[in-house]
C-alpha cells in the first residue's frame, strides 16, 4: 500500500497524518511546542522544539496507521508564515525564530513603505499599509538591532525553509512563502525585489534567502540518512514541496478555482478569494498574489491576527475551570450582542483590513452580570466581525464570493460555524475532512510522486464535501445592527490610544 505523510507545522504545535491516495487518514498524532511572549507583541519559539517535534509525531502516526516506514512514498509540509529564521553556515538557529505574529518590526514595515517600490502593489495596491509580520520588516529589524546576529546568518528564511533543510539538506524556499511574504513575484523578471532592498540599504539580503524557489508538488529530494533516522522513515521517501499553511489548506479545502472563497482559521483566521485576473485589488486587502494557489491563479488576501488565540488567552484566565464544551453550550444559549457587550479582535494588532500593529484589543460594554460564556461569546462574535469587515472589503474590490469554504479549529465548533454564517450572511461549507492543510499537504506528496497529474486532480480525488449552514435571517438582522457598533470601536479606540500617548 502506498501512503503519505502530511505535515502542518502550525502555532501551538505539529500535526502529521498518514494518508492514502483516497483521502482516508490512516493514523494521525500531534506534539506541541513553547511560545515566549514579551512586551511589545513579540512572540518567539525555539526551531529546535519543531524538529523534535516532527520526529514524535512522524513515529506516533505510523503507529496508529499501522504501516512500515517502506510504505512511506513522500512526506510535505505546511507551516506557519512568516515565521522567520536565521541560521549558521551549518543550518544551526543563531537566535530563536521571529513568530509570524511578532509584529515588532512596526517602524521598519513603515519604512519599507516609504520606499513607494512598485512590489509594494499587493499592499493594498500600493497604497499599504505594510505589515510588520512579514519578512523584510524583520529581517530589517534583525540588521538594524542585532547587527551581530545579521552578519553571523548565512541563511535567512523561514519555518518552511528550515524544516526542509533539515530534511533534504537542500537550501530551498516555497513559492507560497516568498509571494505571500517576501514581496516576490513570479511575473517579475528575476522575481526577487531587488529595488526595495536597494531602497533600503539591505541587498545583501537578497544572499541570505534560498536561491532555488519550488512551487508547491515539486519534488526536493529524498530523506537525509539522518533524517530518516528522526523520523523512523526510508531514506526513499521522497520529500515534496508545501508552503504556507493557509494556502496548502486551501488545497484541502477544495479551494482552487476564480470566485471561491476560503476562510482558513486556527490561532489567526485567513480569508482567501480565488480570483482570474491579477489586476484586482484593493486598499485595505493583499494581493492579488500570481500562481496561487495553483499556478494560473491569483489569490486576494485578508487576515486577523487574533482569533483562536484569543480563545485560548481567556483559557488561560480560566484555568482548571475552562471547559470548553460547557462554555460553547451556554454560549449558545446567549442571545446575538451577549447583553450588550462587544470585543474588537485585534488583540496581537490587525493585518487587515487596517494593517495597524499597535492596535489592540478591547471588551467594551462589561457589566458585573456578565460570565464567562458572555467573555466566550463575545469573543467570537467579535472575531467573526473582523472576518465581516474583511469580506466587505473583498467585495468593494469586486470579488464575489458565495459561500464560506472554512476550515481548522473553527470548524469544530457549531456555535463558531453558525455565527459566521450569521454575521457575513454567507452559507459556510465545512468539507468531510475538516483537517484541510493536512489533507492538503498530503495532495501535494501524491501529486509530487506522480499519482496525480495535478494539484487539482488531486483536489477531486480526496476532497469531498461535507456540511453546510445556513445564516438564519433573523440573527442576521440582529447582526447587522451590532455590526454598525463594532465597526466604530477601531477608529474610536485609535484616538483613545493617540490622546494617551500624548
Amino acid at each position: 500500500m502506498s501512503v503519505v505523510i502530511g505535515v502542518d507545522g502550525g502555532t501551538e504545535g505539529l500535526r502529521a497524518g498518514v494518508y492514502n491516495r483516497a483521502g482516508r487518514c490512516l493514523g494521525a498524532a500531534s506534539q506541541n511546542y513553547d511560545t515566549h511572549f514579551s512586551a511589545g507583541a513579540r512572540a518567539e519559539q525555539n526551531p529546535e522544539e519543531w524538529w523534535s517535534a516532527l520526529g514524535i509525531a512522524v513515529r506516533k502516526a505510523m503507529t496508529a496507521a499501522g504501516v512500515s516506514p517502506k510504505a512511506v512514498d513522500a512526506i510535505a509540509l505546511d507551516t506557519t508564515s512568516c515565521t522567520v529564521v536565521a541560521l549558521d553556515r551549518d543550518g544551526r538557529p543563531v537566535r530563536p525564530a521571529i513568530l509570524w505574529m511578532d509584529v515588532r518590526a512596526g517602524a521598519e514595515a513603515a519604512a519599507v513603505l516609504a520606499t513607494g517600490d512598485e512590489a509594494l502593489r499587493v499592499n493594498g495596491a500600493g497604497q499599504g499599509p505594510v505589515s510588520a509580520e512579514w519578512m523584510i520588516p524583520k529581517a530589517l529589524w534583525i540588521s538594524r538591532h542585532e547587527p551581530d546576529v545579521f552578519a553571523q546568518a548565512a541563511t535567512i528564511c523561514e519555518y518552511q525553509d528550515f524544516m526542509t533543510l533539515r530534511l533534504t539538506g537542500r537550501r530551498v524556499g516555497s513559492l507560497t512563502n516568498v509571494s505571500l511574504r517576501w514581496h516576490y513575484s513570479s511575473e517579475r523578471k528575476g522575481g526577487w525585489p531587488y529595488g526595495l532592498l536597494k531602497a533600503l540599504d539591505l541587498e545583501i539580503l537578497a544572499d541570505k534567502w534560498p536561491s532555488d524557489i519550488l512551487p508547491p508538488g515539486d519534488v526536493i529530494g529524498p530523506l537525509t540518512t539522518a533524517a530518516a533516522a528522526h523520523l523512523g522513515l526510508s531514506e526513499r521517501t521522497q520529500v515534496i514541496q508545501g508552503g504556507v499553511d493557509a494556502v496548502i489548506g486551501m488545497i484541502g479545502l477544495g479551494v482552487a478555482a476564480p470566485g471561491q472563497l476560503a476562510l482558513i482559521t486556527g490561532s489567526s483566521h485567513l480569508q482567501f478569494g480565488v480570483v482570474a485576473d491579477g489586476a484586482i485589488s484593493k486598499p485595505g486587502l493583499w494581493g492579488a498574489y500570481p500562481d496561487l494557489p495553483i499556478p494560473g491563479r491569483y489569490m486576494l488576501e485578508g487576515g486577523q491576527t487574533s482569533t483562536g488565540s484569543i480563545v485560548n488567552w481567556l483559557r488561560r484566565l480560566g484555568g482548571s475551570s475552562f471547559d470548553l464544551a460547557t462554555l460553547n453550550e451556554e454560549a449558545a444559549a446567549l442571545r446575538p450582542g451577549c447583553d450588550g457587550l462587544l470585543v474588537l479582535d485585534h488583540f496581537q494588532g490587525n493585518r487587515t483590513p487596517y494593517t495597524d500593529p499597535h492596535s489592540r484589543g478591547a471588551f467594551v460594554g462589561l457589566t458585573l452580570a456578565h460570565g464567562m460564556p458572555h467573555l466566550f461569546r463575545a469573543a467570537i462574535e467579535g472575531i467573526c466581525m473582523g472576518t465581516r469587515s474583511i469580506l466587505d472589503r473583498m467585495a468593494e474590490a469586486g470579488f464575489d464570493g458565495r459561500e464560506i469554504v472554512i476550515g481548522g479549529g473553527a470548524a469544530k465548533s457549531d456555535l463558531w460555524l453558525q455565527i459566521h454564517a450569521d454575521t457575513a450572511g454567507l452559507p459556510v461549507v465545512v468539507p468531510d475532512a475538516a483537517d484541510a492543510p493536512l489533507v492538503g499537504a498530503a495532495i501535494l506528496a501524491f501529486t509530487g510522486i506522480g499519482v496525480f497529474a495535478s494539484i487539482s486532480e488531486g483536489i477531486a480525488a480526496m476532497v469531498r464535501p461535507g456540511r453546510r449552514i445556513e445564516p438564519r435571517p433573523a440573527e442576521r438582522a440582529l447582526y447587522d445592527d451590532i455590526y454598525l457598533r463594532y465597526v466604530e470601536l477601531y477608529p474610536a479606540l485609535r484616538l483613545f490610544r493617540s490622546t494617551a500617548s500624548a
